[in-house]
């Protein structure tokens, strides 16, 4: 019986390692992401239903949103291994220290990948078509850090292709209101990837990585407050076209108010901790937005 052990107990514990090292590459141990993308998505698919979606989309895109998030941190450590090797924050990111090799993160990504499409399968064609765009911009955003400022940008976009997704799974057809849904949450994520982009400012100014953080500078609060403040009023649209009532506009006013503190916060020189979890307080803001909306329909 120890004899057993002995000689299995180093491919468990090999198996152990690469099974946390692929937790750590698809960001399974910090869930934000996928939240704040999930959450947008879930807006557009409780309005688009009147907050009665079916069961089948809500396995989708919840399970979409897992699968492509985790796919996009795949693609991006595979494009910005050499960066994220001189990075203080990612610098013990398993491609970035070479405990994964290039060949195990890609076949983690066609495996995602391919869940990802069997998953959208099930939709309609209009859906099938917006998610290949989807995709597009997932394998652009890594590589537009280098030449534009705007990547924040470029992310905003292929964040909101899944309200568009959601819009069309449940209508076939896009309308004005996922439209406001999507303007509303790209200047979102402008704001609170800009935050996160902070939080590495001095080592990309170093390395000549480009990010919104980079180009505003010193006045990079006062700017996520006009992201923040568009937010809004891109929501309150979405409201009034949509007959929203006292739930939705009572979380608007939290979002409000967690916005301006945040941005009061902004305007003053922070840590990288405090960056972060500046960061992390954009899941509340977009679970309570949810939640309003939720409440709206009951």
């Amino acid at each position: 019986m120890s004899k057993q052990t002995s000689i299995f107990s180093p491919k468990q514990q090999a198996v152990e390692r690469l099974l946390s090292e692929v937790v750590q590459l698809m960001r399974l141990n910090r869930p934000y992401g996928t939240l704040l993308l999930l959450f947008p998505t879930l807006w557009s698919l409780l309005i688009a239903s009147s907050g009665r979606p079916v069961v089948l989309h809500l396995i989708v895109f919840i399970l979409g949103s897992f699968f492509m998030r985790s796919a996009g941190c795949v693609m991006n450590d595979m494009a910005d291994y050499q960066f994220d090797a001189q990075i203080q924050r990612t610098k013990n990111r398993p491609l970035a220290k070479g405990s994964l090799t290039h060949k195990e993160a890609l076949f983690v990504l066609i495996a995602l990948l391919t869940c990802s499409l069997l998953l959208v399968l099930l939709l309609n064609p209009l859906t099938i078509g917006l998610s290949f765009m989807a995709l597009f911009f997932a394998l652009l955003y890594p590589f537009a850090k280098r030449v534009t400022h705007g990547a924040q940008v470029v992310l905003g976009i292929t964040f909101s292709f899944g309200i568009l997704m959601a819009w069309t799974a449940v209508e076939g057809e896009l309308t004005l209101a996922p439209i406001l849904i999507l303007m509303a949450n790209l200047f979102w994520t402008c704001g609170y990837d800009t935050i996160y982009a902070m939080m590495d400012k001095d080592d990309d100014i170093k390395i000549g990585v480009k990010s919104t953080a980079v180009f505003f500078g010193s006045k990079s609060g006062p700017a996520i407050g006009l992201f923040f403040a568009l937010v809004i009023c891109f929501l309150l649209l979405v409201g009034q076209k949509t007959n929203m009532g006292s739930p939705y506009y009572l979380a608007l006013g939290i979002a409000t108010a967690a916005f301006v503190y945040q941005t009061v916060l902004l305007c003053n020189a922070l840590t990288r901790e405090r960056l972060f979890s500046l960061f992390k307080g954009h899941v509340f803001i977009g679970g309570v937005i949810l939640v309003g909306i939720i409440l709206n329909y009951f």
